[in-house]
């Protein structure tokens, strides 16, 4: 019984074994290119799908910690009139990086605005 078993077993085995190879053998190197859509999709997808390419084009004006007025730095995420006024009270500084060694402002208030500042040197 046991060995009429292992021979069925085996027998499937080996008899699924080609199909799979080939499967894999027969998908193609590299992956085919998405199909372009229907003619019927509504004209108000085009649009729609210019608007987000437009975004990255617009450039983001970066604040220069070393020259922005308090009033300036209090529109940045977590810095109110007392850290703007340190921000003022600690320049030079060479590198923004320098608000968070000198305890000007905390590393997470640091991690909102590390992309809006820079420390430009004169």
């Amino acid at each position: 019984m046991r060995t009429a078993l292992r021979a069925l077993v085996l027998t499937a085995a080996l008899g699924l074994a080609p199909g799979l190879a080939f499967a894999q053998a027969t998908q193609p190197a590299t992956p085919s290119k998405a199909a372009p859509p229907p003619a019927t999709a509504p004209k108000a997808a085009a649009p729609a799908a210019a608007k987000p390419a437009a975004a990255p084009a617009a450039k983001v004006e970066l604040m220069d910690i070393n020259s922005a007025t308090a009033d300036q730095l209090e529109t940045l995420k977590g810095v109110g009139k007392a850290r703007a006024a340190a921000i003022v009270k600690g320049r030079p500084y060479k590198g923004k990086d320098e608000l968070v060694q000198k305890n000007i402002v905390p590393q997470n208030v640091y991690d909102d605005i590390k992309d809006k500042i820079i420390a430009k040197q004169k």
